[in-house]
């Protein structure tokens, strides 16, 4: 899943492609270099982001989505917390809603992926962007964001939401410490007992520069083996920025865990 970001405000690539033209031609780079989904946002949700009007959020993402959807066969993703914006957003051509307010109780935004018939990414985090990493506590937080899923899962089937069009994002940053973010990682295959696919968006995130002393920059090996690290717990979705670097790591942890199956 490559990311694309029509923000001023992004913690890795803000104002880049904030054009929509400038949007357009990094996402079809993005397809080039071998992603399968373009994830394009058009709110900020980095640690103290602050919120932007669903007008302004929609004048930035829909010309994107309209250019993109006849120039490419992958699934378009819609990365909002709102369900208007997600509702243009399907209506435009999008496939799929990412959301990273599934904590929220309402069920607007499930309604609108149920109409389109749409899938849903389900990120588990705590409170909002401007609050979500002021002083998160968890008694266990491999067991919480399980429960999290179960609830949720049992919500939305009551909503009327296939368990089909679900993937499930444990959400590595979000309301974390860098120790839940590693008890996380460690822990991704546990997750598998819920039958959904999993998504793992490590993509240059400041827990890596807190654990390894590294700058923005600087921050692609250490995201690389988080994602062979995914791949070999079951993880179907990579979020990343480096989509090239990224198909390279993941198709050779493939390789070599096919020929470990062989040999068994």
């Amino acid at each position: 899943m490559g990311i694309v970001n029509v923000t001023p405000d992004s913690f890795s690539d803000g104002g880049k492609f904030l054009d929509a033209d400038a949007a357009v031609a990094h996402a079809l780079e993005l397809v080039a270099q071998g992603a399968e989904i373009l994830d394009i946002g058009g709110e900020s949700t980095r640690p103290g982001a602050e919120p932007i009007s669903e007008a302004e959020e929609l004048r930035r993402i829909l010309p994107v989505i309209e250019q993109l959807v006849p120039q490419v066969r992958v699934p378009l993703s819609i990365d909002t917390m709102k369900p208007a914006v997600a509702r243009a957003a399907l209506q435009a051509g999008a496939s799929i809603v990412n959301d990273v307010a599934a904590y929220r109780e309402g069920d607007a935004m499930w309604k609108v992926v149920v109409e389109f018939s749409a899938g849903y990414i389900c990120m588990h985090a705590r409170d909002t962007p401007q609050t979500m990493q002021v002083n998160p506590v968890y008694a266990d937080v491999v067991r919480e964001a399980g429960d999290f899923f179960s609830a949720r899962l049992e919500k939305m089937k009551a909503g009327g939401m296939t368990a089909d069009q679900v993937v499930l994002d444990v959400g590595i940053g979000f309301g974390k410490t860098l120790e839940h973010n590693l008890q996380l990682l460690a822990a991704l295959r546990s997750f598998k007992t819920l039958r959904r696919p999993l998504l793992l968006g490590v993509s240059r995130k400041s827990f890596i520069g807190k654990l390894l002393g590294t700058e923005l920059a600087a921050r692609l090996p250490a995201s690389l083996a988080c994602a062979t690290l995914a791949v070999e717990s079951g993880v179907q979705f990579i979020r990343t920025h480096d989509v090239a670097e990224t198909v390279q790591t993941v198709r050779m942890t493939e390789a070599i865990m096919a020929a470990r199956c062989e040999r068994r």
